[in-house]
């Protein structure tokens, strides 16, 4: 037993040697992109029954999404220990809610649904919202930050306007009667969302000390990987899990924490060693994937963030400077293109000479910050004949071409008698699915349908290769498999990612399009924490990259406007990689002056009664902090207040969607005289102008002999 295991440890370098050979106790590993952190903690777990400290059915490692589960179970099999539960938290916890449910509330679970929009368009018609497409989406979003942050609908709003939150569109009261709405019609159709599956067990072991002792009994050994991207609901979970135990390894990077949006925070795996005393901290710092320039390139863009006595503020963390393990690359390169055009031919025509010589389409990925950037990308390709397919949508084996194909080769199991080889079999059955041997004319969804099919093909190729005698009835088995797993096969053609969606992957050569202020950052980081968030996002593309990393930037959005736009100030530590195109506000024209003037951070808005910043949307929108109290007459306030209650009556609307209570508090402190100074006020658009304008505009004006009513509330 004691020379298996000692096997387990060969060829780890130190530091995953370190981790993999203590098996018991807590551990933090801090571990940095491309360090090896999957191959430390399978091992780890791998050493640990190979020495008697676990039984593998009582270890249970999670993660975050399938695909990450998939890979650590095939890992975990490969080193000779293929009974570890390794699951998503979702996953794990919705197997014990089905487990248990019976046991504690009697009958089946409520079903499950896939996606939140179809009870937020009921629930917005019962409030008579009139909620877009794109806003749906947002209100969705907001419903689940509600949920992983453990608020109510009764706690939402206080907690939304600390933190300086508005979604799709609503104030924190009006999302909170939506979020309140929502949980009525879930209730009402017997159905649960993904955040509920969490939530319920979090109850059931929270109330029910017996169902805690059995999860207690089953698992006591936890594994956690991408710890950084814990969010509240998940580490209480993982609380209840581990109970007063302390066998729980963490394995994670703060410098890769880029989901703040979703409720998740790095301090989680921050305060790991507070929380367990005594635990064991590894940083891993070796990095096997990328070259030692896209490596140096990375440090100096981390190393510009923030420090932990900047006049800002903390650092998220003290940041991991990898040490690259790899041979010598090329060195990164930055290109500036006059517009958004231009950069999406550029990058195409970039593609077309990378393919040409000899680079697989499958090792190139594009990389964007916002999905909206992929459009000029995916014209611009498509010209250009490039095969590309779009991360970040369905799952490969959940496509409803893929879910077709496989019940027809299902179907020809029986048939297959072995006279023909594996491949021409799978090909004669895709056909029916609409594959040809050529590849479909156009982009879009049918192209991509047909690089889906055509992955099967490859894929059955693949298999009769290491196995010859491999039939229809092996290539069904094995789809199961990988289907289980979510082990997709690689699709031809290169790929089109956000860097959200990107961040676990990597290829050979990264092109990393939009490198301008606005974009990266996003001109939606309006604190110096969503900043630094956008310089872990970056951080998080540029380690993608093994081989070759080729950064670009437009100067204007459209072909012949102004070039208004700046490089990314989070290149300007790396201008003596890239250049001295890199250096922020590098251009020496009038015109680039002009330009960094537009794009220079904003001046700190301040409470216009005692000085202070202002650090939420909803203070800063009524230009007062919370703690002073109204400048406003409260006579005028109550007249608009009656003017709204009036015109959503008549118009058959909630009040808020007139206005917003902040919005109305702006407009009776700012007291606007005319349509120009109205629509200044956060929150009154030219929309709002034409509907509302001369109304709200007219309580303002003082009545005939009343020169007086201008000063008052101001005190004047």
């Amino acid at each position: 037993m004691a020379e298996g295991a000692d096997t387990v440890l060969e060829g780890l370098d130190p530091e995953q040697r370190e981790v993999a050979a203590h098996p018991s106790g807590p551990m933090a590993v801090l571990a940095g992109a491309g360090t090896g952190k999957t191959r430390a903690i399978t091992h780890r777990i791998a050493f640990g029954v190979a020495s008697g400290v676990y039984h593998p059915s009582r270890v249970l490692a999670v993660t975050f999404t399938a695909r990450a589960a998939g890979e650590m179970r095939t890992r975990l099999r490969g080193l000779g220990v293929p009974h570890v539960q390794a699951r998503t938290f979702h996953s794990a916890a919705l197997r014990q809610l089905q487990f248990f449910w019976p046991q504690a509330v009697g009958g089946a679970p409520p079903d499950v649904v896939a996606q939140k929009v179809p009870a937020v368009v009921e629930a917005a018609g019962r409030l008579r919202l009139r909620l877009d497409r794109a806003a749906l989406r947002d209100a969705a979003a907001e419903i689940e930050w509600s949920k992983v942050s453990m608020l109510t609908a009764q706690t939402y709003a206080a907690a939304a306007r600390a933190g300086g939150r508005q979604a799709a569109g609503l104030d924190a009261t009006a999302m909170a009667r939506l979020i309140q709405v929502y949980g009525e019609v879930c209730d009402e159709r017997h159905v649960i969302d993904f955040e509920d599956v969490l939530l319920l067990t979090v109850g059931l072991l929270d109330e029910h000390p017996r169902i805690a002792a059995q999860v207690h009994g089953q698992y006591r050994h936890f594994v956690v990987d991408e710890y950084q991207d814990v969010n509240p609901l998940q580490q209480k979970l993982l609380d209840l899990w581990v109970g007063e135990r302390s066998d729980v390894c963490v394995v994670g990077d703060p410098a890769q924490s880029i989901y703040s949006f979703t409720g998740a925070s790095a301090d989680h795996l921050l305060s790991f060693s507070a929380r367990h005393p005594g635990a064991r901290t590894v940083r891993l710092v070796r990095n096997y994937r990328s070259t030692p320039q896209v490596i140096h390139l990375a440090n100096l863009v981390l190393a510009g963030a923030r420090r932990p006595d900047g006049p800002a503020g903390r650092s998220l963390a003290p940041s991991l400077e990898l040490v690259a393990q790899r041979r010598d690359g090329p060195a990164p390169t930055l290109q500036r293109y006059d517009d958004d055009v231009a950069e999406a031919q550029g990058v195409a025509a970039r593609v077309q000479d990378l393919l040409g010589s000899g680079v697989a389409a499958s090792e190139i990925a594009v990389l964007f910050r916002t999905n909206g950037q992929s459009q000029a990308l995916e014209s611009a390709l498509a010209r250009s004949g490039v095969p590309y397919l779009v991360r970040g949508g369905e799952r490969f084996f959940a496509r409803a071409e893929v879910r077709s194909a496989v019940l027809l080769l299902r179907g020809a199991v029986r048939s297959d008698d072995g006279s023909s080889a594996l491949g021409e079999v799978v090909r004669a059955v895709l056909a029916g699915a609409g594959w040809s041997p050529e590849p479909a004319e156009g982009s879009g969804a049918t192209r991509e349908r047909w690089e889906s099919l055509q992955a099967l093909v490859l894929l059955a190729d693949d298999l009769a290769r290491t196995t010859p005698a491999a039939r229809a009835g092996d290539f069904v088995a094995e789809l199961d498999r990988r289907a289980a797993e979510q082990h997709a096969p690689t699709v031809q053609g290169i790929t089109l990612a956000s860097l959200h969606s990107a961040k676990g992957l990597e290829w050979d050569v990264v092109l990393l399009v939009g490198c301008s202020d606005g974009l990266l950052p996003i001109t939606l980081a309006d604190t110096p924490e969503r900043v630094e968030e956008e310089r872990r996002l970056l951080y998080v593309g540029i380690t993608r990259a093994r081989e070759r990393l080729e950064l670009s930037w437009a100067g204007a959005r459209t072909p012949g406007g102004r070039s208004s736009r700046q490089v990314s100030r989070f290149l300007a530590p790396a201008a003596a990689v890239l250049g001295e195109g890199a250096a922020a506000g590098a251009r020496p024209t009038s015109e680039g002056r002009r330009a960094r003037r537009r794009t220079a951070p904003r001046t700190p808005r301040t409470c216009r009664t005692c000085g202070s910043i202002l650090d939420t949307a909803g203070e800063r929108k009524v230009g007062r902090c919370a703690n002073c109290p109204p400048t406003y007459d409260e006579a005028t306030f109550e007249q608009l207040r009656a003017w709204r209650k009036e015109r959503s009556a008549a118009d058959g609307v909630p009040a808020f969607v007139v206005f917003t209570d902040a919005t109305l508090v702006a407009i009776a402190e700012t007291r606007p005289t005319d349509r120009s100074a109205l629509q200044r006020i956060s929150g009154v658009g030219e929309r709002k102008i034409e509907l509302y304008g001369d109304a709200v505009l007219e309580v303002f004006r003082p009545a005939a002999g009343d020169s007086s009513r201008a000063g008052r509330g101001r005190g004047e």
